[in-house]
């Protein structure tokens, strides 16, 4: 257990660090170089004091001693040196045992403030090797600050859930255990606390033998292909007693040199992240694809034994996508291993992601009696799902865990929480998933009249409403204010509430329709905000609360069925109308109110994670914390300002080009569509700019300047809008910190400050040549893109997190209509 005391030490010299090294990878890397360094010197000591010798700082490395470098006479300077040269030297101290070679490999001390060094070391000497197992769990901690690996799609595990899932696999001390991707080597470590916890009579661990011990340390395997994980993992096996421990520098998914090792169990939680162009994998997968997580999954259960068992944390899409790997992937575990399936809440890998993921439970020997599958949700884990993840007194997982050990064991457990194999092996999707429908039962197909009215708003007269929200004034919902994500957007404007407007009162939770114009059909539903009903709005009134769930009849209109019957019956050409008694004949799937109940439970589940998403994707632009230190230039002094144009008679007009105007561009994505081809000979006279690759464009039209873009998927033959700045980045200025220069406030607002007026405001040539930037060394531009690089990622990630959410809504809709 963690002490306060050795956390506060853990705490003091991240701080002390991050003035000079703010990536929490970098600050983990250089605690760990440091506390192994005194560890080395406290077993010398030790040694020295038991009548031995020195053994690691010995010969020419005795010069590096502790003692040397704690001495009051070295100075800053000399310590600066001293320690620099050991940890690049000692890789090649041949008295070193191999693990710490390894930890040491590729050192190397990344500032000279001989301050900093002082204060750091002072607080490195606080730590004692007598302290081994106490500093084991400091280290865990310390690796807790390394968060998400944005460019391997790592995120870090909590430990609760790690445990969650070894108590359920159940490893033991006579087995293998292997994670393909182990990081920090977290579930190892799990895996073997586990294993003496189940072999205690009075002390932790005393039912072993000296010889079980041993076999264990040889059954715990890991691999990473990063060498930085390699090396946080050996510091970690090392600091929990392993002296010897098996953790190889591999890349599970593109070499065979280790195809043919086999294991007991397998715990992990893998890297699902692509690269561009996907993994290029060896042919002995037993599903063919380039995605990670298909690839991981199918290693693992490829990797087990006759008896073998996994626990496996896994991203959402892998239960629900419909691409052909995927429900390959899904077969082949049906018919092999898949014991069950544990659905975790969004938040569990906050603030490092939103991610929603599943727990995967193999089992082989089992696998074989068993004709169900179990599909279980975790509601709560014990700690709030935001950002902060407090400890909070609702916790499913204790009484999950019985749930599952039952249904391991082959006792009985709820009917509702199964999926027939048969059932999954017979549908064309191959999805996993409890049904909600059952066959016996009996859903109707009604006219919504029997169930709804579609009440009409009041035609408030236009010249009467205001902008302002003056007292006694309430805000009036008309067609604009519904939105197309099925929610209520502002922008109203107010009209004076008088008692004959009452009935026009939008009661909370209400369902609205646009009736009117080209969004006729879209639906969204009221919160507690007191709304006025506009006239061509309508509301729909629920004639019996006990036959039919609001929630789930909003669910069911904001589909494309309903969206498509009301273009299709709306009248009176360009602005078509749709009547209440039209809408009202609608016909919709009425299954029983518990079942109505269970779907909305579901589907809200997924919604949430669509909203928390969308307020994370609209909120966040990436921009640069300047440090006013930084030296100010010109921007033509550091780029080159629309380097490339082509005139009109260079232009071939038999041939297609890719044309990009502003529309092109997605304002909230900063991501381009190049799907607009047009013959040379239809270009309109504004395809001029040639944009290349590492090139940064921006709109000079518009008035907010956020249309902006990095270049990096450029084709041939693509031509840009004179409406677009295009900026080419000189030696001194990476081009990725250009253009998170270019989304920052601070350019916007100089630009917005020089535009002219006019309906059309626009900024120039020379406008944009004169606007000034903060530019740091190269060096220090490199650690800034890659710190906004990793939320970059984490924002991609809940973007594409709102797609999937947004197809399980869509599927499970469609379910509903085909039951």
């Amino acid at each position: 257990m963690l002490d306060d005391v050795t956390k506060k030490k853990i705490n003091t010299l991240r701080q002390i660090l991050v003035g000079k090294l703010p990536d929490p990878k970098a600050q983990v890397e250089q605690i760990t170089n440091g506390l192994i360094y005194k560890f080395m010197n406290d077993m010398d000591e030790q040694s020295v004091s038991m009548g031995g010798k020195s053994t690691y700082f010995s010969g020419k490395f005795q010069k590096y001693s502790w003692k040397n470098l704690m001495d009051t006479k070295t100075s800053g300077v000399e310590k600066i040196k001293l320690y620099s040269d050991a940890i690049e030297q000692m890789y090649t101290n041949e008295n070193l045992p191999e693990l710490f070679r390894e930890i040491f490999k590729n050192s190397f001390l990344p500032f000279k403030d001989p301050s900093t060094l002082n204060m750091f070391l002072k607080e490195i000497n606080e730590f004692h090797y007598s302290n081994s197992e106490t500093l084991g769990d400091a280290f865990e901690y310390l690796l807790s600050f390394m968060g998400s690996q944005g460019d391997a799609g790592q995120f870090r595990t909590p430990r609760h859930i790690i445990d969650f899932i070894t108590e359920i696999v159940n490893p033991q001390k006579n087995e293998t255990v292997l994670d393909p991707a182990c990081g920090t080597a977290g579930f190892l470590i799990s895996a073997y606390k586990y294993i003496l916890k189940q072999n205690t009579k009075k002390n932790l661990g005393d039912g072993l033998s000296a010889s079980d011990r041993k076999k264990i340390g040889e059954n715990l395997n890991g691999y990473d292909i990063s060498p930085d994980m390699v090396k946080m993992s050996l510091v970690n096996m090392y600091l929990h007693k392993f002296t010897n421990p098996k953790i190889n520098e591999y890349d599970t998914l593109s070499s065979e040199d280790r195809w043919n090792e086999y294991y007991d169990v397998i715990l992990a939680n893998p890297p699902f992240f692509s690269p561009k162009g996907g993994i290029m994998p060896h042919n002995r997968f037993g599903v063919s694809s380039t995605k990670a997580e298909v690839l991981f999954i199918d290693y693992i259960n490829e990797h087990l034994k006759p008896n073998g068992r996994a626990g496996i944390i896994v991203p959402e899409g892998v239960i629900f996508q419909n691409g052909t790997a995927y429900k390959q992937l899904r077969k082949n575990l049906t018919n092999s291993s898949l014991m069950g399936i544990i659905s975790l809440p969004a938040g569990v890998f906050q603030p490092y992601s939103g991610v929603k993921t599943s727990i995967l439970i193999l089992d082989k020997n089992k696998s074989k009696t068993f004709n169900d599958i179990f599909y279980i949700e975790v509601k709560n884990d014990g700690y709030s799902l935001n950002t902060n993840r407090n400890p909070i007194s609702k916790n499913d997982l204790p009484e999950l865990k019985i749930i599952i050990s039952n249904f391991l064991e082959g006792k009985k457990i709820d009917k509702k929480l199964l999926v027939n194999k048969e059932t999954i092996l017979a549908s064309e999707d191959l999805m996993v998933k409890a049904e909600i429908f059952e066959e016996n039962q009996n859903t109707q197909l009604i006219s919504m009249s029997e169930v709804i009215e579609v009440k009409n708003g009041y035609a408030f007269k236009s010249a009467d409403m205001t902008e302002e929200n003056k007292k006694g004034f309430l805000p009036v919902l008309k067609i604009g204010n519904v939105s197309k994500q099925g929610e209520i957007k502002d922008g109203f404007k107010y009209h004076k509430f008088n008692p004959e407007f009452e009935n026009f009162l939008i009661p909370n939770n209400s369902i609205i329709i646009a009736m009117t114009g080209a969004t006729v059909g879209k639906v969204a539903i009221s919160t507690e905000q007191k709304l006025l009903l506009n006239q061509r709005v309508g509301r729909i009134e629920i004639k019996n609360k006990e036959k039919i769930n609001n929630k789930y009849l909003f669910y069911l209109l904001k589909s494309e069925k309903f969206y498509h019957y009301c273009q299709t019956n709306a009248v009176g050409g360009a602005q078509g109308n749709i009547s209440s008694e039209e809408i009202a004949k609608f016909m919709i799937p009425l299954p029983l109110i518990e079942t109505q109940n269970q779907i909305v439970e579901e589907l809200d589940s997924y919604q949430k994670v669509i909203d928390g998403c969308r307020q994370v994707v609209e909120n966040y632009k990436p921009s640069i914390d300047i440090d006013p230190t930084w030296e100010k230039f010109d921007f033509d002094e550091v780029c080159q300002i629309n380097k490339n144009k082509i005139s009109e008679n260079k232009i071939k007009l038999e041939k297609n080009y890719t044309y990009v105007d502003i529309s092109s561009l997605n304002n909230k994505t900063n991501e381009i569509d190049f799907s607009n081809i047009i013959k040379g000979a239809d270009l309109p006279s504004r395809a001029r700019r040639i944009g290349n690759n590492d090139d940064v464009i921006f709109s000079s039209v518009r008035p907010n300047l956020k249309a902006i873009a990095y270049l990096n998927d450029i084709k041939e033959n693509t031509l840009f809008s004179t409406g677009f700045m295009i900026l080419t980045p000189k030696e001194n200025l990476l081009s990725k910190f250009l253009y998170y220069s270019v989304c920052s406030e601070y350019f916007t607002t100089q630009l917005v400050n020089k535009m002219g007026r006019g309906s059309y405001p626009s900024v120039n040539q020379n406008d944009v040549a004169s606007t000034k930037i903060y530019l740091p060394t190269k060096e220090t531009q490199k650690i800034v893109v890659e710190e906004i690089d990793k939320i970059s990622f984490v924002i991609k990630g809940n973007r594409d997190l709102i797609l999937q959410m947004e197809e399980k809504i869509s599927n499970s809709i469609n379910k509903i209509w085909s039951n």
